[in-house]
């Protein structure tokens, strides 16, 4: 199993990007995926998840900003990101909970990471 992230990039503050993660290879099916980033010197943070029947979860510092969604026939998560700040600059990693195959225990999986770089 693969995941692709795209759609990082250098933006100006109260701007926006979407980024984008795709999940490849045998895959039965997916439950949680989610976005983390990490900010150089800091510990990775959650920042949005969302379960396969839609459940949501956003950190606090960017409810009201992100929006998370996915298409599950896609296997692909996306992270709408609008009035953006300086404080949100980081490597942004996607995540997914998968099963190889039906009835297997689901395992996290993780993207490379796409850079998000917000100037003041």
């Amino acid at each position: 199993v693969q995941l692709q992230a795209s759609g990082g990039g250098l933006v100006q503050a109260g701007g926006s990007l979407r980024l984008s993660c795709a999940a490849s290879g045998i895959i039965s099916s997916i439950n949680i995926m989610g976005w983390y980033r990490q900010a150089p010197g800091k510990q990775r943070e959650l920042v949005a998840s969302i379960t396969r029947g839609g459940s949501i979860n956003y950190a606090d510092s960017v409810k009201g900003r992100f929006t998370i969604s996915r298409d599950n026939a896609r296997y692909t998560v996306y992270l709408q990101m609008n009035n953006l700040k300086p404080e949100d600059t980081a490597v942004y990693l996607c995540t997914a909970d998968v099963a190889m195959f039906s009835g297997n225990a689901y395992r996290p999986y993780w993207g490379q990471g796409t850079l998000v770089t917000v100037s003041s």
